[in-house]
């Protein structure tokens, strides 16, 4: 058996970053940017009032002066002219400052009769002007790679940028198998269960920036696992659900490898999810999940997870992890680096006391998985722990 970390080295080793698209910009949200974008114009454009009220020359504010207004701007509404020695333009949020002024008066500050103002006592040292590229100017960046978010979106477009360069979502082929499995909504026999995996899986996925693919429940016998198999053959990465073990049953390696699987690993030394295997098929890399539910999504989130983000160009780096405050003693670990279920709360990480690798119900109470190291001695309330958040 191998390391996580020894896995997961070997995993990067069988992907690179898919392919740049471009699209429009309205799809470009969730999207990881591939090469950077410069701004093709300032925000704002022009020098700008920051509030409503009265654009006038700074140097001439005092209290109890007086103005009389010429003219009014508007947001979208510039007002050509210049702004003499005792004048004032009249001037809404957002609008240009007119040539002569550098300030403005906001109104709750001015006394107004027919068009004259006249200041009040307040100090009016604030400007209220917002300066022309505050915000950013013509050439300033955005770097890639960028996972872009709705704020990122807002900025490509007051950057004036239409179309986004954006890595290829990659196609994730998913394939369960087992005569054991039914689709939900089909009626089970007795002797068979829901197939779960796949579409916590593909949700995963998708969520990570993939396109899921889910395929067919592959049979346990070597002419259905090998339809499967040529069904996935275009993806960009094919993940098997079950049969990666040494049961009489479990034939994904060797029909794996009747296609051609170069195999990297097999065995993993960790809880759950010891039996996982990878390597490469054709052009798609292969990762084969164990069968049990908690250890395929556990697996997902710590291998299946930073695999689809250096195909997306976001680098090789393991699931971030945070430290946390034990809520209450575990006990010493086994051999195996163990990722537990557990709660974060206010008291710290609760760790669930049952850790069996089919219970979905504890996987699905707990936001975070925490890491204990092979061999780690037993942990007291109050101790830091590694957490990965779910």
């Amino acid at each position: 058996m191998i390391t996580v970390a020894q896995a997961l080295a070997n995993l990067f080793t069988l992907v690179d970053p898919v392919a740049v698209e471009t699209v429009p910009l309205i799809r470009a949200n969730g999207r990881v940017l591939a090469a950077d974008l410069q701004a093709t114009r300032s925000q704002p454009p022009f020098a700008a009032s920051a509030m409503d009220g009265y654009a006038v020359a700074g140097t001439a504010v005092k209290a109890g002066q007086t103005f009389k207004v010429i003219g009014e701007a508007a947001a979208g509404h510039r007002w050509n002219g210049t702004v003499g020695t005792g004048e004032a333009l009249r001037i809404f949020t957002g609008a240009p400052l007119p040539d002569g002024t550098d300030h403005v008066i906001i109104q709750e500050n001015i006394s107004r009769d027919g068009d004259v103002i006249t200041l009040d006592d307040s100090t009016n040292d604030k400007p209220h002007v917002r300066p022309a590229g505050a915000d950013f100017r013509i050439g300033d960046q955005i770097k890639a790679p960028r996972l872009l978010s709705p704020s990122d979106i807002a900025l490509l477009a007051a950057m004036n940028i239409a179309q986004v360069p954006v890595r290829r979502r990659p196609t994730v082929a998913i394939i369960a198998t087992g005569d054991e499995l039914v689709q939900p909504g089909e009626a089970p026999g007795d002797d068979q269960i829901i197939a779960s995996n796949s579409y916590g899986l593909a949700a995963l996925v998708e969520n990570l920036g993939a396109q899921p693919r889910l395929l067919p429940i592959a049979r346990d016998n070597q002419a259905s696992l090998s339809l499967a198999f040529d069904l996935a053959a275009d993806a960009d990465l094919i993940v098997t659900i079950g049969g990666a073990s040494v049961g009489d049953h479990d034939l994904v390696g060797s029909v794996a490898q009747t296609k051609g699987m170069e195999q990297s690993f097999y065995k993993v030394a960790m809880r759950p999810g010891k039996p996982l295997m990878a390597g490469r098929m054709g052009q798609a890399a292969m990762i084969g999940l164990p069968g049990n539910p908690v250890s395929a999504m556990v697996c997902g989130h710590v291998f299946l997870a930073p695999v689809i983000r250096k195909m997306l160009g976001l680098g090789e780096a393991a699931a971030p992890r945070d430290t946390a405050r034990l809520a209450a003693d575990v006990g010493a670990n086994g051999p195996r680096e163990h990722y537990m279920r557990a709660q974060i709360t206010i008291d710290g990480v609760k760790v669930h006391t049952r850790q069996d690798s089919a219970l979905l119900t504890v996987l699905a109470d707990a936001n975070c998985l925490a890491v204990r190291p092979a061999g780690d001695a037993p942990r007291k309330a109050g101790d830091m722990i590694e957490i990965i958040r779910l």
